[in-house]
């Protein structure tokens, strides 16, 4: 390319630059870098508006690794000739490294403004619009590029990548078969098409893919991360890590896979590892919201609230509407004994106004039937299956009258199992919104005529209350999987009992409460033959108090008064059943327990196990501690069962009120404390009275499966006639509740 004239009134100075810059080129054909860059120099010595020499010097800075000379000589030879297309591509290339996204593809386009038929512009334009999530806009360019040149495997390639972001499946399959007959051995194609089988539930097939790619380039960390992502599909978990780990040793700064390890620790309860895994993430990314929420919930598995609702804020910090890191802020509100109810309410109130403002259009008027002769009802949830939520679920379910009430359920979560089959056969429908945005759940959920839509979720693990904003039933509530207010105002009821909510506390609440007469929830009986044991202090060696929860229930303040119980009963043992029992997390409680002056010689940690086994464990447990503020709640109901007490503690949000509820109603209110000096006082009492804690253990089963807390048909029909009362409050005075 010429120079731009000389400024320097020797006309034959410019003559002299451009020899100066072949010299240049010479020299850097040969690799000798030093000598072309003072060739360079010296033609822009001649000539300071020579853009090709400075175009010509930016390349050897790149060459020497110097980017900030380079991206300056760069600039200066477009500001001489602004329309220099190589020297635009080569800033955009050294800028898209440089994951400055938008001024590359600024460079890109002026490039491609100068010249529409420069290929590889469209190639890396469509390259920074894919990474910025711009995928129609990159489809355009590749298409482009391809039109250009229509036998580029590069080009096939890429345009699959962004076709299979935008769910065009069988196009990007085309493209991507298209690129392999071309080049078979192109390892990426091969882990593209393996993506798309994928995507289509194909999982062998996309294994095969991805084991070719390997197979081609074994150090395709891309590859190692998505076989990684399909072994876990599968359910070969003891090969999934270790691909995982070997996609971060090929790129040991490879985000994705660091994030996938961190989720795999996390599902499989090795949260102390995982958290090591999302901290070095951050060394990466110290302002990502994802890495931020993923970090606090793998603090507040390890009882560790505070530092969890610490990372929950930073993730809201960065990312202000990120409703998952906020629903999980709320949840983790609940371990905390500083947490009154009025402020978790006004934290609930934030989430609620976002919700409300993502809800464009709700709804305002409905397709259900008024009066009906049968409510329609919707359950929305992610745990229909092995869960807390199924396992007082599944018996109601088959005792609702359909006479009286259609279910219609929309799962939120991709996991089935075999309580999923029992219960999915009470549904009269049942529609995954899984895989719909919240205003498409919604509008399903409103062309279906609901009249009662009901939340089972909560601020737990696959909730989808933004959906509720959009308001697609004329009632909705919230009830079972959660134990406070949702604090979204389109949600109308939250069904309760007063020992769990009492008048004076419905200020804690958006939610209009619907007092169910016993009990908020029924629980269904383990099939197991397992047979309650005797009392296993009478066989000598003291009492054992048992804890089966979550270590992210087990907070400061309960080891402290564990310390003071066993601390006055020096026969007394403690057993620990969690779901993080390997060595890092062993550790981390075993200081925890010596903090609090808990001797580990008297404490037994086990790993989770078999429900079967689970259940059989309370053989070995006398009295169940309960945690607080965050009390048990299936853990509570299965020691129950297995004859086994809970000694709770009744605080004064309706969460520190559910152990009180389940006691109650089961018969036990002497074993609720309303303080802590008096729980302290229950426990060593009992554990002082073992013929009465005996004679408790041989009737505790047959009492409790009499009790409202048990029996199913009876709660059934208090549920029915619960939800009948809200539609005749609130739907029936809803605009448009005749049918639209």
């Amino acid at each position: 390319m010429k120079s731009s004239p000389s400024m320097h009134p020797d006309h034959n100075q410019p003559q002299t630059a451009e020899a100066c810059v072949r010299t240049g080129v010479e020299h850097m054909e040969n690799g000798r870098l030093e000598a072309a860059q003072a060739s360079y120099r010296r033609a822009m010595e001649l000539d300071p508006d020579c853009a090709e020499a400075h175009f010509k010097l930016g390349n050897v800075y790149l060459k020497r690794q110097r980017p900030e000379p380079a991206e300056a000589c760069f600039r200066r030879a477009i500001e001489i000739a602004p329309n220099y297309v190589k020297a635009l591509y080569n800033l955009g290339n050294l800028l898209l490294r440089q994951s400055r996204l938008d001024e590359a593809a600024v460079c890109y386009k002026r490039a491609l403004s100068a010249d529409p038929d420069y290929t590889y512009a469209h190639i890396n334009l469509g390259v920074a619009l894919k990474d910025q999530g711009h995928y129609a806009e990159a489809e355009t360019s590749y298409l482009a590029a391809l039109k250009l040149d229509p036998d580029n495997t590069e080009i096939l390639n890429n345009l699959s990548v962004v076709q299979i972001e935008l769910g065009r499946l069988a196009e990007a399959e085309a493209n991507c078969s298209r690129a392999l007959e071309l080049l078979p051995g192109f390892a990426l194609a091969h882990n593209c098409r393996g993506a798309i089988l994928n995507k289509q539930g194909r999982l062998a097939e996309a294994e095969s893919c991805y084991r070719k790619a390997l197979a081609l380039s074994p150090g395709y960390a891309e590859a190692l991360n998505n076989l990684g992502i399909v072994l876990k599909t599968q359910g070969r978990l003891e090969e999934v890590e270790d691909t995982y780990r070997r996609a971060i040793n090929a790129r040991p700064g490879y985000v994705n896979a660091y994030k996938n390890l961190g989720a795999f620790l996390t599902d499989q309860g090795r949260f102390a590892e995982a958290e090591a895994i999302h901290r070095r993430l951050l060394e990466f990314d110290a302002m990502n919201p994802q890495t931020h929420n993923h970090l606090g919930c793998s603090l507040v598995n390890q009882g560790r609230s505070g530092e969890a609702i610490a990372s929950f804020r930073s993730a809201m910090e960065f990312k202000p509407d990120y409703l998952s890191a906020h629903s999980n802020l709320l949840f983790a509100l609940n371990y905390g004994s500083d947490n009154s109810g009025s402020s978790m309410l006004e934290e609930a109130n934030r989430y609620g106004r976002t919700v409300t403002e993502l809800a464009k259009a709700p709804f305002s008027a409905w397709k259900c039937t008024a009066p009906p002769e049968r409510l329609r009802v919707g359950l929305v949830s992610g745990d229909f299956r092995m869960h807390p939520v199924g396992y007082f679920l599944d018996n109601v379910l088959a005792h609702i009258k359909k006479s009286r009430v259609d279910l219609i359920a929309y799962p939120t979560g991709g996991l089935e199992d075999a309580m999923t089959a029992s219960m999915r056969k009470h549904f009269l429908e049942w529609k995954p919104i899984v895989d719909l945005d919240n205003e498409a759940a919604a509008h399903l959920i409103h062309a279906d005529g609901i009249h009662i839509l009901i939340d089972l979720s909560g601020h737990t693990t696959d909730n989808r209350l933004p959906v509720f904003g959009w308001k697609p039933a004329p009632v909705q509530a919230s009830w079972l999987g959660y134990f406070a207010t949702t604090g979204v105002t389109q949600i109308d009821y939250l069904l309760a009992t007063r020992i769990e909510v009492p008048d004076s506390n419905h200020h804690q609440f958006t939610e209009s409460i619907c007092y169910l007469p016993e009990t908020r929830l029924c629980f269904t009986a383990p099939k197991s033959e397992i047979p309650v044991s005797g009392l296993p202090a009478l066989g000598g060696g003291g009492v054992t108090f048992g804890c089966f929860q979550k270590m992210s229930k087990v907070g400061d303040q309960v080891l402290d008064i564990w310390a003071r119980i066993l601390s006055a009963l020096p026969d007394a043992r403690l057993r620990i059943q969690c779901s993080d029992p390997g060595d890092v997390a062993r550790k981390h409680l075993s200081k925890r327990l010596q903090r609090f002056g808990i001797d580990s010689e008297r404490v037994t940690i086990h790993a989770v196990v078999s429900r079967e086994s689970y259940l059989a464990a309370h053989a070995e447990v006398d009295i169940i501690l309960d945690t607080f503020p965050y009390p048990g709640g299936t853990t509570t109901c299965e020691a129950l069962w297995m004859g086994v007490p809970t000694l709770t503690l009744a605080g004064n949000t309706m969460v520190e009120r559910q152990g009180a509820s389940f006691l109650t109603v089961a018969g036990l209110p002497d074993w609720i404390a309303s303080n802590k000096t008096e729980y302290v006082d229950k426990a060593i009492a009992a554990a002082q009275s073992l013929q009465k804690l005996a004679d408790l253990r041989s009737r505790l089963r047959q009492q409790v499966l009499r009790s409202p807390l048990f029996d199913a048909p009876r709660f059934a029909s208090q549920l029915e006639d619960a939800l009948w009362q809200i539609w005749q409050e609130k739907g029936l005075h809803q605009p448009g509740g005749s049918g639209v």
